[in-house]
């Protein structure tokens, strides 16, 4: 049997303990399965009094995780600290300066400077994983990246946030508000203090910055990703869409397109009969769309200790194999920076929620509005929901499903029917993504 591997491992919260865990119960499986022993040798994070469940004492502590990622009695360093910078950054280029491999499960810390850690990784000849970083316990990072490596990948898209799909499922099925789901996720721990992050859409787009690097061979480009986030979803809209077939869901898109590649974060509407559609809870899911495999969808844990722990050590013991694929698929210098297509030059089909006056011409100057854009309708439903009309006094909601269309052709209109004075409220729209 080889040496055994030696682990450094910075930032024991939930999931640092969970990997800990997962290691000692799992240590005679991973020698047999890698042919060496896998031992944690050093350990680092802010306090080392803080009572964890797990017996640190048979560990060294490194106050510095900096420290540790350079210290001679580690091999691997493991990185669980989180953060796009300080830290955690500091320690990762230090162990990767130390030729030692590195596996984090931190998405900030990869969309941010994912490009030159690959790099520095490949300059050592050392390995850079990061299983753990997208979609929890789905194994999404090798499946791109070794699994389909003979698929030309035309779209991936994604549940990529638990937090916001227990919202979105909850307020569907038990009829309740943005503000009381979102409090009871925040309760249960599905969601911080500060959700702004998870219901903002900012965590989903870090995590299809890296997808779509994996996913079409490029340098990842986070500035490019048009966000947007749940927080203007209201049972009218969760509503409307149960009643035309469809379920909301927050998802990360990354489409290869005439234009350049596309990558969208945002509310969408899903055929209640895709199978991401059935994705509730906190649960994720990604669905893949390849040349060969046709459409592909993982689904799984998200998030939690023992879940990303999971992808944690599947990452650890590839290293101590001996495998080493380049962290982003490709050679660095063949990761070159994707031409972007502008969200202005999205096409697809819309959901648009109007509040309109019931007034003399309103009706024909929306429909004017439109045409005058070559916006074609699939359907028109005028509908009332219980105590609307006290909310706004003489308006009518009014549902409209579009053909395929541009975004910016959409923009547009709407302006164009706002600046017309017939809307008691801003308009509201949610693409559509069909299968």
């Amino acid at each position: 049997m080889s040496p055994p591997l030696r682990i450094g491992l910075a930032g024991l919260g939930t999931v640092g303990v969970a990997a800990i865990r997962l290691l000692d119960r799992q240590a005679e499986v991973l020698a047999n399965r890698t042919g060496r022993k896998i031992i944690v040798a050093g350990v680092s994070a802010r306090d080392a009094a803080k009572q964890r469940g797990v017996d640190l004492a048979r560990f060294k502590w490194f106050d510095d995780p900096v420290e540790l990622a350079q210290s001679p009695e580690i091999d691997l360093f493991v990185e669980l600290i989180g953060g796009a910078g300080g830290t955690a950054l500091a320690a990762v280029e230090a162990a990767l300066r130390a030729g030692k491999s590195c596996v984090t499960a931190n998405k900030a810390l990869l969309a941010a400077h994912g490009m030159r850690l690959a790099r520095l990784a490949e300059e050592n000849g050392v390995a850079l994983s990061f299983e753990a970083s997208v979609a929890g316990g789905i194994p999404i990072v090798k499946t791109l990246r070794e699994g389909l490596a003979g698929n030309s990948i035309e779209r991936v898209y994604g549940i990529l946030n638990g937090t916001c799909n227990y919202i979105l499922s909850r307020m569907e099925t038990e009829g309740a508000s943005f503000a009381e789901c979102l409090a009871e996720a925040q309760k249960l721990g599905y969601a911080e203090a500060d959700p702004a992050f998870d219901i903002g859409g900012f965590d989903t787009a870090h995590k299809l910055a890296i997808l779509t690097s994996l996913a079409f061979g490029t340098a990842i480009d986070a500035e490019s990703i048009a966000v947007e986030g749940i927080e203007s979803i209201t049972l009218a809209d969760i509503e409307a869409a149960a009643e035309l077939g469809y379920r909301i869901k927050l998802l990360g898109v990354a489409r290869r397109t005439l234009d350049g590649i596309e990558q969208r974060v945002h509310p969408t509407m899903v055929p209640k009969s895709s199978a991401i559609a059935q994705v509730m809870g906190v649960t994720n899911a990604v669905t893949i769309d390849a040349d060969a495999v046709h459409e592909l969808t993982l689904v799984g844990p998200g998030a939690g200790g023992a879940a990303t722990a999971s992808a944690v050590v599947a990452d650890i013991a590839d290293i101590a194999r001996g495998v080493r694929s380049p962290p982003f698929g490709l050679p660095f210098a063949a990761l070159a920076l994707a031409e972007h297509a502008p969200m202005q030059l999205h096409r697809g089909g819309y959901y648009i929620r109007l509040s309109v006056f019931d007034r003399r011409g309103a009706a024909a100057a929306i429909a004017t509005r439109l045409a005058e854009r070559d916006i074609s309708l699939e359907s028109i439903v005028q509908r009332r929901r219980p105590g609307a009309s006290a909310e706004t006094p003489g308006a009518v909601p009014v549902i409209l499903i579009t053909y395929a269309t541009y975004e910016r052709t959409i923009r547009e209109a709407l302006e164009a029917v706002v600046a017309d004075g017939f809307l008691a409220a801003k308009p509201q729209f949610i693409r559509i993504e069909r299968e």
